[in-house]
């Protein structure tokens, strides 16, 4: 014979039980299963995005009241994504952020195990030494300082510098994988040599033989990638197929993968007047606007931009651009880790998106 429990009875059982879970540090999934498995993505990362006027209006006075420390300070204005409660983290997976060198300044040497790439806006007369290798930089170059390597930036001009920084970093901290070192007992490493690894890399489908392309770990030997071979790819690529747009991404020279195994970079060009087919993808992304004018809408948000803004769009939003000018947009994003654990997903809409909201920064009229 069963004995029914009473409803109050079982009402103290389950209070008791659920003390207990929580006494013993346990959860039940029953309670939290819809927060863990949802239909699609849902970030905490939002769409927003950045006016290179203020961008640089703050570097700028970076400039004039920060000095540069030894260690792992540089001047450096990053990204916070607003919908990620006050972290440094444009992304939940990605760093952006503006860096500000001043005339005949030095940024002190330090390695990191997060990797960075740094897309130069505009100036020139600086490198970046990774490894002994002096990079010069130039705007719209992409400047390599993969994980682990050691790098200290140098302005031998009389005029500043200001380029964007991407890195991993997030990921990096999340998987508590961190370790930095600064470089010493000098603030700076001796140069081996200018360009070194463009010399050795830089030809386009041409690898030296019988050298290890190892040197920095998975990634890419190639440690600077010229704007005017970017700027001719893309000519090329738009020259052969119609379309609003065209893609091309920097890759290792040697097995042809990303150029950095937890980030890609990528450039891509817009056709005036033409907007690109709405697509969503796995994975957040940073873009930089080189040069150009025009809007990106995310969805359904209106993100009007020009030379030198900076946004972000979040795994699984769609996306569009039209450029109201001839534009092209500098991105990361972290796909190559999406594809090394076999969760990378992407779709093409067939519909535009309806515009519901546009977007105003801060500081805008």
């Amino acid at each position: 014979m069963t004995v029914e429990t009473s409803a109050p009875a079982l009402d103290v059982r389950l209070e008791e039980f659920y003390a207990a879970l929580q006494a013993n540090d346990l959860v039940p999934l029953w309670q939290v299963s819809s927060d863990l498995m949802r239909p699609a993505p849902a970030p905490r990362t939002i769409p927003y995005l950045w006016r290179w006027a203020t961008l640089r209006r703050l570097a700028e006075l970076a400039g004039e009241l920060i000095t540069i420390e030894r260690g792992g300070d540089r001047r450096v204005l990053s990204l916070a994504n607003p919908g990620l409660a006050g972290a440094p983290f444009a992304s939940s997976t990605l760093w952006g952020a503006v860096q500000y060198l001043g005339p005949r300044e030095s940024a002190p040497g330090h390695r990191h195990t997060p990797a960075a790439i740094r897309f130069v806006m505009e100036g020139e007369g600086v490198w970046t030494t990774v490894n002994g290798d002096a990079c010069d930089m130039r705007a719209g170059d992409l400047i390599l300082t993969p994980s682990w390597c050691w790098h200290d930036h140098n302005n031998a001009s009389d005029q500043p510098m200001i380029w964007f920084d991407g890195l991993d970093l997030p990921t990096v901290n999340a998987l508590d994988a961190i370790f930095f070192e600064p470089y010493e007992p000098d603030e700076l490493q001796p140069v081996l040599g200018h360009g070194i690894s463009e010399r050795m890399w830089g030809g386009r489908s041409v690898v030296p033989v019988g050298v290890d392309p190892a040197a920095n770990g998975h990634s890419s030997p190639l440690l600077v990638y010229r704007w005017a071979d970017t700027d001719a790819a893309l000519d090329a690529l738009l020259a052969e197929r119609s379309g609003p747009l065209a893609t091309i991404s920097y890759t290792h020279p040697v097995n042809g993968g990303p150029a950095l195994p937890t980030m890609a970079c990528e450039m891509h060009r817009l056709v005036p007047g033409r907007r690109s087919q709405p697509y969503r993808k796995v994975g957040s992304s940073v873009y930089v606007v080189f040069r150009g004018a025009g809007a990106s809408i995310i969805d359904g948000q209106r993100f009007d931009w020009s030379q030198g803004d900076m946004f972000v769009v979040p795994s699984w939003s769609t996306l569009e651009h039209e450029a109201s000018e001839a534009s092209d947009l500098f991105a990361i994003s972290d796909r190559p880790i999406l594809d090394a654990l076999h969760v990378f997903r992407e779709e093409l809409l067939d519909q535009p998106q309806t515009v519901d909201r546009v977007f105003v920064a801060k500081g805008d009229a």
